[in-house]
């Protein structure tokens, strides 16, 4: 045997390889970057992962007629650390999923969970191939393995361009989800719409991202286009462990160590009735004012976001006091609820800064369901196992305390208030008069509420009571204390 009697093997592969790599041919990937502003399948993975890192996965799945089934998968580095990611390829039937696709969509989804690195799906595409009838016997799908991976390994999501039916199933199943300015997400597009209900609707009415990012909730952040999304996406893996089993990354920086915030009394008023903005605050306090943004334009009275503090990878939950005071509302607990979940799972300390005039009221905040979420984000915060540092700006009432994981035997590491603390099951006055107190009555909760700090203080309710200037300090503190949980995350079942 000789090197000869390989060649026509050895060919053969490479032209296999080759017809792979062309995808949905020159001229279709020439229309989608000309036309439609995108990049195809094989550019936002190179983007996605370190210079020359990335092996491809079934590279000759679909054969030569359906090149790659439509989906270039495979894993490689991100900022050194193994990650396996999915694109969907626009330029072969429209992304549509077939039976070699859904069979490799399912081995990512299987080989991350076994290998226990961060996955990463690009969607592009027209759901499930219709014109695919091959099969049909019991086989798993990838659905199954994503809900699998679910608190397991980070899993990300980038729609980049229209995803529908299946294809979009993998949005609600992600950890974050981020779309392009261009993209859309809906369980069916309009020619179905139109069909079923007779509506006339556009993709951007039906999913576009004010509907799914501002509206519905059922993605998180958006990008200006592909390269920023995939960026934001490398960005977003920096502050998660490979998978659940491992602590939450450190970083360094000149910016780790403590220091005081002597602006912040200039930032926050004493009285509790005054607005002021909590992101400014937040940029005080993180490593080198640096934080990202989690759903910034969906449940806007309250924040959530992903910072390093003292090196640490945390996850920062705080009522926004200059967005109708701050209460906590459905969609503010939604996001709540599952920002917490996932900060929970890969082992980042939850940091609560409290500042809310309680939990919404009224007709509309009741027929959103704010008993129901309001709930959950309470159970979402009671179950979590990571370290939770709690600190009460100005005020906290009723549930909207509760929801912020203020209550005492609520398992923090650390609780803190600041000195012009206001606190009860609901605010004085308009308590009061709910109430139908009489004068005596009402006078004797204004005095206690006047003093809430102090008398808090007395029954150990706070740890401690704190200068707002040493605020960062008090939180490194907090995370030294929890220094041995920090560096060997639970495994037990969540």
């Amino acid at each position: 045997m000789s090197k000869k009697d390989w060649k026509p093997h050895l060919d053969e592969l490479e032209r296999r390889r080759a017809a792979a790599r062309t995808m949905g041919g020159p001229e279709r990937i020439e229309r989608l970057m000309t036309q439609r502003g995108k990049l195809d399948a094989r550019t936002r993975l190179d983007l996605l992962f370190d210079a020359n890192s990335f092996v491809e996965l079934g590279p000759l799945t679909g054969g030569e007629k359906v090149p790659g089934d439509a989906l270039v998968a495979g894993f490689g580095q991100v900022e050194g650390r193994t990650v396996l990611a999915a694109a969907e390829d626009f330029t072969v039937l429209g992304g549509s999923i077939g039976s070699g696709s859904m069979a490799k969509r399912y081995r990512v989804c299987q080989l991350a969970l076994q290998e226990g690195v961060p996955l990463v799906f690009m969607l592009d595409g027209a759901g499930h191939r219709l014109t695919d009838t091959g099969g049909g016997g019991r086989a798993p799908n990838d659905l199954l393995a994503l809900a699998d991976c679910s608190g397991q390994i980070p899993m990300l999501c980038l729609v980049l361009g229209a995803s529908a039916g299946h294809g979009a199933l993998t949005s609600p199943l992600s950890d974050f989800t981020i779309m392009s300015e261009s993209a859309s997400m809906f369980t069916g597009g309009p020619p179905l719409v139109k069909a079923a209900l007779g509506q006339d609707v556009t993709k951007e009415q039906l999913g576009g991202v004010e509907i799914c990012t501002e509206i519905a909730g059922t993605a998180h952040n958006v990008a200006c286009d592909d390269p920023s999304a995939i960026a934001l996406a490398r960005r977003y893996l920096q502050f998660f462990p490979q998978n659940h089993n491992e602590p939450a990354p450190r970083r360094d920086g000149p910016d780790t160590g403590p220091r005081l915030l002597d602006s912040i009394l200039e930032m926050i008023p004493p009285d509790d009735r005054k607005p002021y903005a909590m992101h400014e605050v937040i940029r005080l306090l993180v490593d080198a004012g640096e934080f990202l943004e989690i759903q910034p334009k969906y449940g806007t009275t309250l924040i959530t976001a992903l910072a390093h503090l003292g090196g640490h990878s945390v996850a920062i939950v705080a009522n926004e006091p200059a967005v109708r005071g701050g209460a906590v509302d459905s969609p503010a607990a939604i996001k709540a609820m599952d920002f917490i979940e996932t900060a929970d799972a890969f082992n980042l300390p939850l940091i609560f800064l409290a500042d809310n005039p309680g939990v919404m009221a009224g007709t509309k905040a009741e027929r959103e369901g704010i008993l129901k979420w309001g709930g959950k984000m309470f159970k979402a915060q009671r179950r979590a196992t990571v370290p939770k540092l709690h600190v009460t700006f100005r005020k906290a009432f009723g549930f909207g305390a509760t929801t912020m994981a203020q209550n005492p035997f609520d398992e923090q590491t650390l609780s803190l208030a600041f000195p012009n603390l206001t606190m009860s099951s609901m605010p004085a006055a308009s308590g009061g008069r709910a109430s139908r107190l009489d004068e005596k009555d009402q006078a004797e909760i204004e005095r206690i509420q006047a003093g809430g700090p102090w008398s808090m203080a007395a029954g150990m309710v706070y740890d401690d009571i704190i200068d707002p200037r040493e605020l960062r300090n008090a939180l490194l503190e907090g995370l030294a204390l929890a220094e041995g949980r920090l560096g060997n995350p639970s495994t037990e079942e969540r």
